[in-house]
Order: C-alpha cells, then sequence, then structure tokens
C-alpha cells in the first residue's frame, strides 16, 4: 500500500531525489559549483603579482646597476648619483609608467640572479646566451655589439686573419666572449688569458701582447682612459656581432616585456639609443672622431 513502510521505501528507491536523503545530496552537489568557484578565486588569489601589475601599482621600476661599467653605467661617488646610457634609458623608460627609478648595485653575473629572485624588473646590456634564456627572458636587441681588438704600435688588423697568425700573441678575458671569440677565429695564434680586461691591457702596453679582443664599446671605452692605446679596430671576414638585450624576469604575463619592445623599437628607429651610447662614451673621455666609422648601434 502507498502509505505502508514497504511503499515509502519503493517510492524512494523510485524517486530518491524525493526523499530527505536524495534532497541532502542534491544540496552538497548543488554546492559544489560553489566550492570550486571559491577554491578557484583562492588560487587566483595567491598566484604571483606580474612585473608589469606590480609597476603600476606601486609606481615604482627596479634596475641592476653596475658601478664602473661605462658606457652603461657611473655612480658619482660623491653625491652617489648615477649616469650613464643605460640609466638614461631606465629613466626614459619609468616615464612611460609614470614610475620613479630604484637601483640595485650589482655585476653583469649577478644581476640574472636579481632578476630570478625578484630583486629587479630590468638588467641593461646582457648578451642572450642560452645558458641565461634558461633562467631570464630577454628584450629585442638593444644594440648589435661588434667585436674587434687594440692592437700594438705598427699592426693595423682589419680583419681576424691578421691576428690568426702563429707569432702573434692575442690576450682576452678568462670565461668572457672575448675569449670564446678569440679562439674561434685566431686558433693559430698565442692566445693568453688573464683574470681581468685590465690585466689585458697592461699585457697590451707593457709590449708582451700584439693584440686584445673586445666588443667595441669595451675597448672604446679603453682607448678613451688610454688614449695612446688606439685607435680600436673593427674586425670583418666575417662580422662578428652579438646583440646586447634588457633582461627581464621570466613570466607567464607578457606585457611588460611588450612594453620594452615597443619602446626599444621606437627609441632606436629614432635613433635616440645611438644618442644615449655616444653620451655614455663621452664620459669616458671617447671622441667622435675616436668611433669607427662602421660602428652602429
Amino acid at each position: 500500500m502507498p502509505g505502508s513502510a514497504k511503499g515509502r521505501i519503493e517510492a524512494t528507491m523510485k524517486d530518491p531525489w524525493s526523499s530527505g536523503i536524495g534532497r541532502r545530496k542534491a544540496a552538497v552537489l548543488a554546492g559544489f559549483p560553489l566550492m570550486a568557484g571559491l577554491i578557484g578565486s583562492a588560487r587566483a588569489d595567491t598566484a604571483p603579482e606580474s612585473t608589469y601589475d606590480r609597476i603600476r601599482r606601486t609606481q615604482v621600476l627596479r634596475i641592476a646597476a653596475l658601478p664602473g661599467e661605462l658606457p652603461y653605467f657611473q655612480k658619482d661617488l660623491v653625491t652617489g648619483q648615477w649616469s650613464g646610457a643605460a640609466i638614461s634609458m631606465a629613466l626614459d623608460i619609468a616615464k612611460v609608467f609614470d614610475a620613479k627609478l630604484t637601483y640595485l648595485e650589482s655585476t653583469y653575473g649577478n644581476s640574472v640572479l636579481d632578476l630570478q629572485s625578484n630583486k629587479v624588473d630590468l638588467a641593461f646590456a646582457l648578451n642572450p646566451t642560452p645558458q641565461r634564456a634558461v633562467s631570464i627572458a630577454f628584450s629585442r636587441p638593444m644594440i648589435i655589439h661588434p667585436f674587434g681588438c687594440l692592437a700594438k704600435k705598427g699592426l693595423v688588423p682589419k680583419t681576424w686573419d691578421d691576428l690568426n697568425k702563429p707569432g702573434l700573441t692575442i690576450v682576452f678575458d678568462i670565461g668572457s666572449l672575448h675569449e670564446t671569440v678569440a679562439r674561434r677565429f685566431c686558433p693559430k695564434a698565442n692566445l693568453v688569458g688573464f683574470k681581468t680586461r685590465d690585466e689585458c691591457t697592461l699585457a697590451l702596453q707593457s709590449g708582451r701582447a700584439d693584440a686584445h679582443i673586445q666588443a667595441a664599446l669595451l675597448g672604446l671605452s679603453t682607448v678613451g682612459k688610454n688614449p695612446s692605446l688606439g685607435p680600436f679596430y673593427l674586425l670583418s671576414d666575417p662580422t662578428v656581432a652579438l646583440p646586447s638585450c634588457i633582461g627581464l624576469q621570466r613570466e607567464p604575463d607578457s606585457r611588460f616585456r611588450e612594453v620594452i619592445d615597443a619602446w626599444l623599437d621606437m627609441n632606436r628607429g629614432i635613433g635616440q639609443i645611438r644618442e644615449w651610447m655616444l653620451q655614455g662614451l663621452a664620459k669616458d673621455g671617447v671622441t667622435k672622431a675616436q668611433i669607427p666609422p662602421g660602428l652602429t648601434f
């Protein structure tokens, strides 16, 4: 009979949702979308803040600053003020975000670690090597940086073959791209490595070396400080040039990198980056007459 216990059990089996048990199950299931939404919201709330959003929120742009690395960086030891080509660029980028600029003293090697640990937002003048690209992101090229050398008096090299001779001693700083280039294009020469570029310069000055392999901007800075070592020779056949980029944090949100790339394209296109680079070189005593005609930025 419908009113009997047996009837109620049969009715529940046929339509469990009409029972109290069914209604309770339905309420729990109905709550799943809400719970899922709350969990999703919690995950979103704990997601790392992107560089773009943090700069817009705090109005602060953080960069790695490298003391004594002209033409990019120079710090006045008396006033603590920074200048140089990279500082001029960073100040202009900060204007895009209506942000103020803050500095973290670093080195080329440490600036990669500073990006990884979220201490800085930008690191200037980095070559985008595959090893670095595993850890950080890179902008489009800031400049294309060619290689050449300083040479002893009487030696006027124009190509790499002019240096690739057994009777010549070629010096470079150990572990640098200068070493990589020297070993690749001057294997027949007597190759000697030193710990620092200054030691290489001393070897050339003292007559213990015939040529010092350097990237163009570094070589010109050396000439600015020691005019007697000039000129700086760009070498060809082949022309060896590597991009110098701005390092950024690797993150899913690409908006910050897109702004930096757009900024680079515009300022390189109108010649502003070249002007900043020349101003930075001038701080090292480099005149326009000392800049090789074939050197472009």
